[in-house]
């Protein structure tokens, strides 16, 4: 009990510190032109929240969050959004969309990761290139990230 209190705090104060909801960052990601990234989380998972409470918060020290349209999105409390983000993939899982010329290119990346992981893969792909630490190359997404306001 005493550590679901602890996630649920934590939780709280990561959403204090800006992450926005899914709907927020896609609109501020279609409004500006910033990649979205979503870091996709449940309560259960270990690995989330190294994420959580060590990845992301170090990665806002630097700076890194300011460029982007960032999310976190919970698996438990958005299950069917967290299914379609993922694609029904493992967690914690990162997907990145960035819109180019072409239409919307997708990345992501799974599993928990270091913060210099994490940062090498948002600059590569924010910058138009491919990240290097990307479990897969790019995918073009006729749609784009899912418009949907959850």
């Amino acid at each position: 009990m005493t550590s679901l209190a602890f996630s649920a705090l934590a939780s709280w104060v990561l959403a204090a510190g800006g992450a926005q909801t899914y709907a927020e960052a896609h609109r501020q990601s279609t409004e500006t032109g910033r990649p979205l990234v979503v870091l996709v989380s449940a309560d259960w998972c270990p690995a989330c929240h190294v994420m959580e409470q060590t990845v992301i918060p170090q990665a806002r020290k630097r700076g890194l969050l300011r460029k982007l349209a960032f999310a976190i999105v919970n698996y438990d409390q958005e299950q069917d959004l967290a299914l379609q983000l993922t694609e029904s993939g493992p967690i914690p899982q990162v997907v990145m969309y960035r819109r180019t010329p072409q239409g919307w290119l997708k990345w992501r990346l799974v599993g928990s990761q270091s913060v210099d992981a994490f940062e090498a893969f948002v600059n590569q792909a924010s910058d138009g290139g491919e990240p290097p630490a990307a479990s897969q190359k790019p995918t073009e997404t006729a749609q784009g990230p899912n418009d949907s306001s959850r």
